[in-house]
């Protein structure tokens, strides 16, 4: 059986700069989140909107955040263009 290839997680600015925000162990928790939804792209969202280029964004509360997220399976990137703090 052939291996399954993950997803590369990559952050948009307006996302990084809310994980720099974080105190350190909300930083590591959040990180380790995306991670995990990289390594599982294929989960079903809670809802998904177009963006103004008509892209699918993908919006997935896990814990206590909101990622919105889309996937660029040529490149096999997850790219979260944000994240939300649902606490």
């Amino acid at each position: 059986m052939a291996s399954r290839i993950p997803y590369r997680l990559c952050f948009a600015s307006e996302a990084a700069e809310f994980l720099a925000q974080l105190p350190k162990s909300r930083q590591r928790r959040a990180l380790r989140l995306a991670q995990t939804l990289a390594a599982n792209p294929f989960v079903r969202s809670d809802y998904a909107v177009a963006d103004e280029s008509g892209r699918e964004q993908e919006h997935l509360l896990i814990e206590d955040f909101v990622f919105t997220y889309w996937l660029d399976h040529a490149a096999r990137e997850l790219r979260v263009t944000d994240i939300e703090d649902a606490s």
